[in-house]
């Protein structure tokens, strides 16, 4: 999930009410930042986002001109659905953009948040747009209207090539990246549903069945909640700052649990900076004294590559009595 750059900062911050300590006597309340593993920037899929929005704006155009010509709801609901794919294009390439600056005096983490915030407002998007397809398809189901079935057809297949080319951009970061996923999982649904589309057109001229239309409509609306449904869900954890997709915390504790030295922790936190970065804070109790600087940097190297958490920060108490107001796990 997050791409890890090998030069790890590893600050061992030493203090306790503003005094330095010797490395063998340090306080319970010494704030290790460990191993620190700041990652590379995001892959940078601006080009991708430019292709994909533009091929995307041509596709709305197309099909909701040849959509009001043709009197067909089916295409009218594609091209609704994907005007609202170039308003999220453009969300998650503004995100994409933003995750890139650098953190400031205001904006410690950066503002790699963003892109969380880009693909829940994707996925929100899409549900709002997805009613709108589902409330004029069912007015279609009681007063079915005639459509131009071939113009259908040519007109969502140009769709369907544009669409999964645009899907085929972000192939290669969509298992890295939610926010890039959103983006995928758009584009390659919509290709989906401009197949679907031409499949309408197609059994309208050879039935005569005016209903296919808005029935296709409705499926339509269900692959686009059944496709979104994930991703807003994904967001939403991620935007309330729990534990990412894919983290086991019973497994990252059972881990640092294992670590020598290591007796017991207590205040675990992992949550997510942004869609591609993992962060990581918690107290460890090591009764035989502070670890020293080679262990953070082990445990943090070990959180990198077991559970992709770039972002590890430890506060190392080296006594079992060590009155910390953060040792219940309901205090936070």
């Amino acid at each position: 999930m997050a791409h890890d750059h090998d030069h790890d900062h590893d600050h061992d911050h030493h203090g306790f009410n503003g005094h330095d300590h010797p490395h063998g006597d340090r306080h319970a309340d010494d704030h290790s930042h460990g191993g620190h593993a700041h990652v590379h920037a995001p892959k940078d899929f601006g080009w991708a986002f430019a292709v994909g929005t533009a091929l995307n704006v041509g596709i709305v155009v197309l099909e909701a001109s040849f959509g009001f010509w043709s009197n067909s709801m089916a295409l009218l609901a594609d091209a609704g659905h994907n005007l609202s794919d170039v308003f999220g294009l453009l969300l998650a390439w503004g995100a994409s953009a933003l995750v890139r600056r650098k953190p400031t005096a205001r904006f410690t983490y950066g503002l790699g948040a963003s892109s969380i915030l880009a693909a829940l407002a994707n996925g929100i998007l899409l549900l709002v747009a997805t009613g709108a397809i589902a409330w004029e398809a069912i007015e279609r189901l009681s007063a079915p209207q005639p459509v131009a079935g071939f113009t259908v057809m040519i007109v969502a297949a140009i769709g369907i090539l544009g669409n999964g080319f645009t899907a085929w951009l972000f192939t290669s970061g969509r298992h890295d990246d939610i926010n890039v996923r959103g983006a995928f999982l758009h584009m390659a649904g919509d290709a989906a549903i401009s197949l679907g589309v031409v499949i309408a057109g197609g059994l309208t001229l050879y039935t005569g069945w005016l209903v296919l239309d808005p029935i296709v409509s409705l499926v339509i609306a269900v692959l686009i909640v059944w496709n979104t449904w994930g991703l807003l869900k994904d967001s939403l954890i991620m935007a309330m700052q729990a534990v990412p997709p894919g983290i086991n915390t019973d497994e990252v504790r059972q881990c640092l649990e294992k670590m020598p030295g290591v007796a017991r922790l207590h205040d675990l936190h992992i949550w997510a900076m942004s869609t591609t970065t993992i962060a990581l804070t918690c107290h460890l109790v090591m009764p035989e004294g502070h670890p020293g600087d080679a262990f953070l940097v082990e445990v943090s190297r070990t959180l990198k590559n077991k559970f992709k958490i770039a972002h590890s920060t430890f506060q190392i108490e080296v006594s079992e009595n060590a009155d910390c107001e953060l040792r219940p796990d309901d205090v936070v």
